[in-house]
């Protein structure tokens, strides 16, 4: 599936990822600034998520919860140096609870991600808008 959309589409772009049911590991990809971040605030919106949302660059890991009681994960692991920090903080029990679990910098902990998960690749264009490829 692909999807270009722009800021003012976001949301509408998070409920197209959402309605295609994709495996509950999403795996995200691209540039620093491609708006990674940014895209799953929108579909954790999507979702039922309330709360207030935002990057996990410094906590690693964020927790919501949707309106229907779900647990969704947000993590951003750009600042782990090895694998072995994601074993240490218990990661590899988060990506195998059945809850959602969606990652930014994937490509840090590749041991860790079940076979079975959904990749999100987000490309920023030239005129300002994204590209989504859902797999």
């Amino acid at each position: 599936m692909e999807i270009i959309f722009s800021l003012n589409d976001i949301h509408d772009a998070a409920k197209q990822v959402r309605d295609a049911q994709p495996y509950k590991v999403i795996t995200f990809n691209g540039a620093m600034g491609a708006g990674k971040t940014t895209f799953i605030n929108a579909l954790v919106k999507s979702m039922g998520v309330n709360d207030t949302t935002g990057s996990p660059t410094f906590s690693l890991v964020n927790e919501y919860r949707t309106a229907d009681n779900q647990i969704v994960y947000h993590f951003d692991v750009y600042r782990l140096k090895s694998e072995s920090e994601a074993y240490d903080m218990g990661m590899d029990e988060y990506l195998y609870s059945d809850h959602w679990c969606l990652i930014e910098w994937a490509e840090k902990i590749p041991n860790l991600l079940p076979e079975v998960h959904s990749t999100i690749d987000i490309e920023a264009l030239p005129d300002g808008r994204r590209k989504l490829t859902l797999r």
